[in-house]
Protein backbone atom coordinates (compact mmCIF):
# COMPACT_ATOMS: atom_id res chain seq x y z
CA UNK A 1 0.00 0.00 0.00
CA UNK A 2 1.69 3.70 -0.90
CA UNK A 3 1.75 5.98 1.50
CA UNK A 4 -0.08 9.21 0.99
CA UNK A 5 2.57 11.15 -0.77
CA UNK A 6 3.66 8.32 -3.33
CA UNK A 7 0.09 7.91 -3.90
CA UNK A 8 -0.57 11.57 -4.53
CA UNK A 9 2.67 11.72 -6.90
CA UNK A 10 1.27 8.75 -8.72
CA UNK A 11 -1.56 10.69 -9.00
CA UNK A 12 -0.12 13.77 -10.48
CA UNK A 13 1.99 11.49 -13.10
CA UNK A 14 -1.55 9.63 -14.06
CA UNK A 15 -3.31 13.10 -14.60
CA UNK A 16 -0.99 14.53 -16.90
CA UNK A 17 -0.29 11.39 -18.86
CA UNK A 18 -4.16 10.96 -19.26
CA UNK A 19 -4.26 14.23 -20.70
CA UNK A 20 -0.92 12.97 -22.94
CA UNK A 21 -2.37 9.97 -24.21
CA UNK A 22 -5.35 11.81 -25.63
CA UNK A 23 -3.08 14.08 -27.80
CA UNK A 24 0.07 12.74 -28.81
CA UNK A 25 0.02 9.18 -26.97
CA UNK A 26 3.16 8.26 -24.81
CA UNK A 27 1.82 7.96 -21.44
CA UNK A 28 3.64 4.48 -20.30
CA UNK A 29 6.97 6.59 -20.75
CA UNK A 30 5.96 8.23 -17.45
CA UNK A 31 3.61 5.85 -15.63
CA UNK A 32 5.76 2.92 -16.10
CA UNK A 33 9.08 4.94 -14.50
CA UNK A 34 6.68 6.51 -12.07
CA UNK A 35 5.94 2.95 -10.72
CA UNK A 36 9.42 1.92 -10.80
CA UNK A 37 9.70 4.86 -8.75
CA UNK A 38 7.37 4.19 -6.36
CA UNK A 39 9.34 1.17 -5.34
CA UNK A 40 7.68 -1.72 -7.48
CA UNK A 41 9.74 -4.80 -9.17
CA UNK A 42 10.08 -3.69 -13.39
CA UNK A 43 7.53 -6.55 -13.72
CA UNK A 44 4.96 -5.59 -11.57
CA UNK A 45 5.29 -2.12 -12.59
CA UNK A 46 4.48 -3.22 -15.86
CA UNK A 47 1.71 -5.05 -15.07
CA UNK A 48 0.05 -2.79 -12.86
CA UNK A 49 0.78 0.22 -15.60
CA UNK A 50 -1.39 -1.91 -18.03
CA UNK A 51 -3.92 -2.27 -15.61
CA UNK A 52 -3.93 1.64 -14.80
CA UNK A 53 -4.24 2.68 -18.53
CA UNK A 54 -7.18 0.07 -19.34
CA UNK A 55 -9.95 2.40 -18.87
CA UNK A 56 -8.34 4.84 -20.93
CA UNK A 57 -7.88 2.74 -24.08
CA UNK A 58 -11.20 1.86 -23.84
CA UNK A 59 -12.55 5.51 -23.39
CA UNK A 60 -12.30 6.28 -27.14
CA UNK A 61 -14.39 3.56 -28.54
CA UNK A 62 -18.06 5.27 -27.99
CA UNK A 63 -16.70 8.11 -30.17
CA UNK A 64 -16.14 5.81 -32.93
CA UNK A 65 -19.58 3.74 -32.69
CA UNK A 66 -20.01 4.56 -36.39
CA UNK A 67 -16.78 2.94 -38.31
CA UNK A 68 -17.24 0.17 -35.72
CA UNK A 69 -20.34 -0.59 -37.11
CA UNK A 70 -19.18 -0.06 -40.33
CA UNK A 71 -16.54 -2.57 -39.52
CA UNK A 72 -18.93 -4.84 -38.50
CA UNK A 73 -17.61 -8.62 -38.25
CA UNK A 74 -14.65 -8.06 -39.97
CA UNK A 75 -13.33 -6.71 -36.53
CA UNK A 76 -14.53 -10.44 -34.83
CA UNK A 77 -11.01 -12.08 -36.37
CA UNK A 78 -8.94 -9.24 -35.68
CA UNK A 79 -9.62 -8.99 -32.26
CA UNK A 80 -8.86 -12.62 -32.14
CA UNK A 81 -5.55 -12.69 -33.64
CA UNK A 82 -4.42 -9.70 -31.60
CA UNK A 83 -6.17 -11.20 -28.81
CA UNK A 84 -3.69 -14.00 -28.52
CA UNK A 85 -1.04 -12.11 -29.14
CA UNK A 86 -1.57 -9.99 -26.66
CA UNK A 87 -2.64 -13.12 -24.90
CA UNK A 88 1.11 -15.02 -25.55
CA UNK A 89 3.01 -11.98 -25.07
CA UNK A 90 1.49 -11.25 -21.33
CA UNK A 91 2.54 -15.20 -20.82
CA UNK A 92 5.77 -14.51 -21.88
CA UNK A 93 6.42 -11.77 -19.14
CA UNK A 94 4.89 -13.69 -16.46
CA UNK A 95 6.78 -17.05 -17.86
CA UNK A 96 10.12 -15.59 -18.02
CA UNK A 97 9.94 -14.03 -15.01
CA UNK A 98 10.92 -10.46 -13.99
CA UNK A 99 14.91 -11.17 -13.67
CA UNK A 100 14.79 -11.13 -17.40
CA UNK A 101 12.78 -8.24 -17.71
CA UNK A 102 14.17 -6.01 -15.40
CA UNK A 103 17.24 -6.63 -17.71
CA UNK A 104 15.23 -5.90 -20.80
CA UNK A 105 13.73 -2.37 -19.26
CA UNK A 106 16.69 -0.32 -20.86
CA UNK A 107 15.99 -2.26 -24.80
CA UNK A 108 12.51 -1.88 -23.99
CA UNK A 109 12.77 1.41 -22.85
CA UNK A 110 14.89 1.96 -26.73
CA UNK A 111 12.71 -0.22 -28.58
CA UNK A 112 9.38 2.13 -27.70
CA UNK A 113 11.09 5.51 -27.82
CA UNK A 114 12.33 4.26 -31.25
CA UNK A 115 8.86 3.20 -31.98
CA UNK A 116 7.07 6.06 -31.02
CA UNK A 117 9.65 8.82 -32.89
CA UNK A 118 10.11 6.72 -36.21
CA UNK A 119 6.14 5.50 -36.27
CA UNK A 120 4.66 8.28 -38.60
CA UNK A 121 8.07 7.36 -41.99
CA UNK A 122 6.96 3.70 -40.78
CA UNK A 123 3.73 4.12 -41.64
CA UNK A 124 4.62 5.92 -44.88
CA UNK A 125 7.16 3.21 -45.57
CA UNK A 126 4.76 0.61 -45.37
CA UNK A 127 2.22 2.41 -46.81
CA UNK A 128 4.05 2.26 -49.80
CA UNK A 129 4.71 -1.40 -49.84
CA UNK A 130 2.70 -4.10 -51.06
CA UNK A 131 1.95 -6.75 -48.54
CA UNK A 132 0.22 -10.24 -48.77
CA UNK A 133 -2.73 -10.93 -46.37
CA UNK A 134 -0.31 -13.57 -44.64
CA UNK A 135 2.11 -11.30 -43.89
CA UNK A 136 -0.09 -8.46 -42.71
CA UNK A 137 -1.61 -11.10 -40.37
CA UNK A 138 1.86 -12.00 -38.46
CA UNK A 139 2.42 -8.38 -38.79
CA UNK A 140 -1.01 -7.96 -36.16
CA UNK A 141 0.15 -10.99 -34.23
CA UNK A 142 3.92 -10.04 -33.86
CA UNK A 143 2.63 -6.09 -32.85
CA UNK A 144 0.22 -7.39 -30.23
CA UNK A 145 2.79 -9.88 -28.74
CA UNK A 146 5.04 -6.84 -27.81
CA UNK A 147 2.21 -5.14 -27.24
CA UNK A 148 0.66 -7.81 -24.50
CA UNK A 149 4.51 -7.96 -23.06
CA UNK A 150 5.29 -4.23 -22.78
CA UNK A 151 3.28 -2.04 -25.44
CA UNK A 152 4.97 1.24 -25.47
CA UNK A 153 4.68 3.03 -28.30
CA UNK A 154 2.29 0.47 -29.76
CA UNK A 155 -0.98 2.92 -31.17
CA UNK A 156 1.45 4.02 -33.89
CA UNK A 157 3.20 0.93 -35.30
CA UNK A 158 -0.65 -0.90 -34.85
CA UNK A 159 -2.52 1.52 -37.15
CA UNK A 160 0.25 1.54 -39.72
CA UNK A 161 -0.96 -2.35 -39.94
CA UNK A 162 -4.43 -1.90 -39.64
CA UNK A 163 -4.24 0.56 -43.01
CA UNK A 164 -2.42 -2.15 -45.12
CA UNK A 165 -4.90 -4.83 -43.84
CA UNK A 166 -7.85 -3.06 -45.50
CA UNK A 167 -8.22 -0.35 -43.12
CA UNK A 168 -7.99 2.74 -45.29
CA UNK A 169 -10.00 5.19 -44.01
CA UNK A 170 -7.93 6.88 -40.92
CA UNK A 171 -10.94 7.36 -38.76
CA UNK A 172 -11.93 3.60 -39.61
CA UNK A 173 -7.96 2.23 -39.22
CA UNK A 174 -7.98 4.10 -35.63
CA UNK A 175 -11.37 2.29 -34.48
CA UNK A 176 -9.81 -0.50 -35.08
CA UNK A 177 -6.75 0.50 -33.57
CA UNK A 178 -8.44 1.81 -30.36
CA UNK A 179 -10.64 -1.63 -30.32
CA UNK A 180 -7.76 -3.80 -31.02
CA UNK A 181 -5.41 -2.26 -28.38
CA UNK A 182 -7.90 -2.36 -25.51
CA UNK A 183 -8.79 -5.84 -26.37
CA UNK A 184 -4.98 -6.35 -26.09
CA UNK A 185 -5.05 -4.43 -22.71
CA UNK A 186 -7.59 -6.59 -21.14
CA UNK A 187 -6.03 -9.90 -22.23
CA UNK A 188 -2.86 -9.26 -20.79
CA UNK A 189 -4.40 -7.69 -17.67
CA UNK A 190 -6.52 -10.96 -17.23
CA UNK A 191 -3.18 -12.75 -17.20
CA UNK A 192 -1.31 -10.31 -15.23
CA UNK A 193 -4.11 -10.66 -12.37
CA UNK A 194 -4.54 -14.36 -12.31
CA UNK A 195 -0.78 -14.68 -11.98
CA UNK A 196 -0.54 -11.77 -8.90
CA UNK A 197 1.49 -9.78 -10.67
CA UNK A 198 -0.22 -6.33 -9.75
CA UNK A 199 -0.21 -3.83 -7.40
CA UNK A 200 -3.81 -3.35 -6.94
CA UNK A 201 -3.70 -0.15 -4.45
CA UNK A 202 -1.16 1.52 -6.64
CA UNK A 203 -2.88 0.62 -10.31
CA UNK A 204 -6.57 1.94 -8.71
CA UNK A 205 -4.75 5.53 -7.98
CA UNK A 206 -2.88 5.41 -11.40
CA UNK A 207 -6.19 4.53 -13.13
CA UNK A 208 -8.55 7.56 -11.41
CA UNK A 209 -5.81 9.83 -12.75
CA UNK A 210 -5.07 8.97 -16.10
CA UNK A 211 -9.04 8.50 -16.70
CA UNK A 212 -9.57 12.14 -15.29
CA UNK A 213 -6.79 13.90 -17.23
CA UNK A 214 -7.97 11.92 -20.56
CA UNK A 215 -11.17 13.17 -19.93
CA UNK A 216 -10.57 16.69 -18.74
CA UNK A 217 -6.44 17.24 -19.39
CA UNK A 218 -7.24 16.85 -23.28
CA UNK A 219 -8.57 19.75 -23.77
CA UNK A 220 -6.13 21.62 -22.49
CA UNK A 221 -3.38 19.52 -23.99
CA UNK A 222 -4.98 20.67 -27.34
CA UNK A 223 -3.62 24.18 -26.68
CA UNK A 224 0.21 23.04 -27.19
CA UNK A 225 1.36 21.81 -30.23
CA UNK A 226 1.55 18.52 -31.27
CA UNK A 227 4.71 18.14 -32.47
CA UNK A 228 5.98 19.84 -29.37
CA UNK A 229 4.09 17.31 -27.21
CA UNK A 230 5.43 14.65 -29.66
CA UNK A 231 8.85 16.07 -29.21
CA UNK A 232 8.96 15.92 -25.32
CA UNK A 233 8.00 12.86 -24.85
CA UNK A 234 10.93 11.19 -27.43
CA UNK A 235 13.19 13.57 -25.33
CA UNK A 236 12.10 12.34 -22.48
CA UNK A 237 12.01 9.09 -23.43
CA UNK A 238 15.88 9.19 -24.41
CA UNK A 239 16.45 10.53 -21.17
CA UNK A 240 14.92 7.38 -19.09
CA UNK A 241 16.80 4.83 -21.67
CA UNK A 242 20.15 6.21 -20.94
CA UNK A 243 19.26 6.25 -17.16
CA UNK A 244 18.00 2.54 -17.45
CA UNK A 245 21.46 1.95 -19.14
CA UNK A 246 23.55 3.22 -17.04
CA UNK A 247 21.45 1.80 -13.50
CA UNK A 248 21.80 -1.20 -15.36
Amino acid sequence: MPDLLTAGLLLVVALLAGALNAVAGGATFFTFPALMAAGLPPMVANATNFVALVPGNLAALPAYRAELRSIGRALWPLLAVCGAGGVAGALLLVGLGGELFERLVPWLMASATALFAFAPRLRRWLAARSLGQGAVWAMLFLFSVYGGYFGAGLGQIMLAALILAGYEDFHTANAAKNAVIGWISVMAVAIYGLSAAVAWPEALVMMAGATLGGYGGGALARHIPQSLLRGGVIGFGILLTLFYFLRS
